[in-house]
């Protein structure tokens, strides 16, 4: 369609075309994905093979004092007066050895069975739940699992430092060879200047492994295993069977547990949508109207929106949930008008629960994207919008083809993070709802290692988790585990398409 005929259509036609511009753009985006993917594992190859190419001529062309370093972190830096920096590769190859040999041997050699109980161990009854539970000495098979994984994750990075250690030393010796002697304070100048992003970015790197690589991949792992409150200390693994659970309904009769997965899947997504959407373009219209030329008390309106802020929203969430409840002041309301029987809550009809939870978020979300719009509209230029009302454009015309498309530029990604703060928005749904109404009064009935009867049709993935998992006699973390994996490949895929095809990225440097 060219640039003309584009133009002649009528905004309703124009606003169809767009969609379909940008559905077709999505799958032109995974068409392209898919036909670079050759050419990705080509360079994948290339740049797998530089690090053996660098090795053999290390070992091929390096003098002695290069090729101890195959063997002892840091020699050869040591004779090339690089003092700091053999001490920091030595110091790390020498705590990883102790590591390994304490901690890492022992652990691999219990990964295949995750550990057993020995001779001493004894069995007793549970009282609550009537089950045996084994008690008494013996192995942990959760520190098993982790002490895995994080000799695992040491080890790469020794492999990583011994490569570097090696390249380093080939490099002091070309260096050498050509007349440039290294100093020791050569490191200490480089790091301050030229690798200072390195330095700065070290702490947050170790965090983020610590924090979140090690969770995730826990988390993943754990799905695996038949861990729960049954198997808290000693547990096994079971392969792909809690999948198997959750994707074939074989946890509950008739596929029950399926139907509920799907619904509580559905329900995120759309909660999330709406959630993020009714938020964002609200906040931005109270921002257009506040800095709108001629609106009086301007401070005044701002400050009454920050005190939705000031007040901590558990604070909130938990008054408003008082007040929603069978002898709460709202609820009474909606009884006397009608839109709630007499003996129910606002919460026992899932539409009126999911419409109540979407207008609190919005009393507590939309004065951050007031905030943030407001500071934006500021830096608008003013030109642009003088220059369209010379043309003759109105208002709409001005918000559609200036405000809107400046604002989408700078704030989406601040768009896409309140998208995936919704899926996980677990304040809001159990603190105000706490998920009701119980699909168990539809005559949806799922087993106890999936939350049971405290599972609602309100509850996000995210609350599922915790009911699964936190609440009741049947703790079965491993099948939490499933379903957090569950919201991270959503997440995940979600963000890198949008993100990725979003202006904010591909048009950074048209940003004035």
């Amino acid at each position: 369609m060219t640039k003309i005929q584009y133009l002649s259509l009528s905004k309703g036609q124009r606003i169809l075309v767009n969609i379909g511009e940008s559905f077709k753009g999505i799958g032109k985006g995974f068409l392209k994905f898919f036909k670079g993917i050759p050419f990705a594992f080509l360079k994948l190859w290339h740049r797998i093979c530089a690090p053996f190419r660098t090795l053999r001529d290390a070992f091929v062309k390096g003098t002695w004092l290069t090729r101890g370093n195959f063997l002892i972190f840091g020699f050869s830096q040591f004779f090339h007066k690089e003092i700091f920096r053999g001490i920091l590769y030595l110091l790390y190859e020498a705590v990883f050895i102790w590591y390994f040999i304490v901690m890492g041997i022992p652990s691999f050699a219990k990964l295949g069975t995750l550990g057993t109980f020995n001779g001493s161990s004894t069995a007793i009854i549970n009282p609550s739940s009537g089950r045996a539970i084994q008690i008494g000495a013996g192995d942990d098979s959760f520190q098993i699992l982790l002490y895995s994984i994080v000799t695992i994750l040491l080890l790469v990075i020794f492999v990583v430092l011994w490569y570097l250690s090696i390249r380093d030393a080939k490099s002091l010796q070309d260096n050498r060879s050509v007349g440039k002697i290294s100093k020791n304070m050569q490191f200490f100048n480089d790091l301050l200047n030229k690798k200072y992003h390195t330095l700065l970015l070290a702490v947050p790197l170790v965090g983020l492994v610590a924090f979140t690589v090690i969770p995730v991949i826990f988390m993943i792992i754990t799905g695996f295993t038949n861990y729960s409150k049954t198997h808290d200390v000693l547990f096994d693994w079971v392969g792909f069977d809690n999948f198997a659970i959750l994707f074939s309904g074989s946890g509950g009769s008739n596929g029950q547990v399926v139907t509920v997965f799907l619904k509580i899947l559905a329900w995120t997504l759309l909660w999330a949508l709406i959630a993020t959407f009714t938020n964002y373009f609200l906040g931005m219209i109270v921002a257009l109207l506040i800095n709108k030329k001629g609106i009086k008390l301007k401070k005044l309106w701002r400050t009454v929106l920050i005190l939705t802020i000031a007040v901590p929203q558990f604070v909130s969430l938990l008054l408003i949930n008082r007040m929603l409840s069978d002898t709460g002041f709202l609820n009474g309301l909606f009884i006397k008008m009608g839109w709630v029987k007499e003996g129910y809550t606002a919460f026992d009809n899932v539409t009126f629960a999911r419409i109540l939870i979407i207008l609190v978020n919005m009393w507590v979300g939309v004065p951050y994207t007031m905030l943030i719009c407001s500071g934006i509209l500021m830096n608008i230029p003013e030109d642009l919008y003088e220059s369209a009302r010379i043309d003759g454009a109105s208002s709409f015309k001005m918000y559609t083809s200036i405000t809107l498309p400046y604002m989408l530029f700078i704030t989406f990604p601040y768009l896409l993070s309140q998208f995936v703060g919704n899926i996980n928005n677990f304040n809001i749904i159990y603190l105000l709802s706490q998920g009701l109404p119980l699909f168990s009064k539809q005559g949806i009935n799922i087993p106890k290692s999936f939350g049971g009867e405290t599972v609602g049709q309100t509850d996000l993935l995210i609350t599922w988790i915790y009911k699964m998992s936190m609440q009741g006699d049947d703790k079965n973390y491993a099948l939490a585990c499933v379903l957090g994996l569950l919201v991270f490949v959503v997440i995940a895929t979600l963000s890198l398409i949008f993100y990725g095809r979003s202006n904010s990225v591909k048009n950074e440097e048209d940003f004035q």
